[in-house]
């Protein structure tokens, strides 16, 4: 059976974000939550992955690349962009536990 017959990696990717994005304010339990809808809209257990190893890659490429850019000093921008991105990834492990158990629902 084709895992992405049912869904969309990208869309499932998409939805981990904007969820965990929302749901900041609860650490980890936002992520989870982003990762349990985002592997169901995925579609399937491989779909799932994909699309939390996507949302995972572009949360820590964002943290890093907006915390350079967005201070006037590029050294100190990029120290608080790899400090957001340590965040980033604390999250990302319980998004990867939502999408194991969204793409089993799927």
């Amino acid at each position: 059976m084709n895992d992405t017959a049912n869904g969309s990696v990208m869309g499932g990717a998409i939805w981990m974000i904007v969820i965990s994005v929302l749901l900041f304010w609860l650490p980890g339990i936002g992520g989870f939550i982003g990762g349990l809808v985002g592997g169901k809209v995925a579609g399937g257990m491989g779909a799932a992955l994909l699309a939390w190893l996507m949302s995972s890659i572009l949360v820590g490429v964002l943290f890093a690349t907006l915390g350079t850019l967005l201070s006037g000093m590029i050294l100190i921008g990029a120290l608080a962009g790899l400090g957001g991105l340590m965040l980033g990834f604390i999250d990302a492990g319980l998004r990867l536990l939502g999408a194991v158990i969204g793409g089993f629902l799927a």
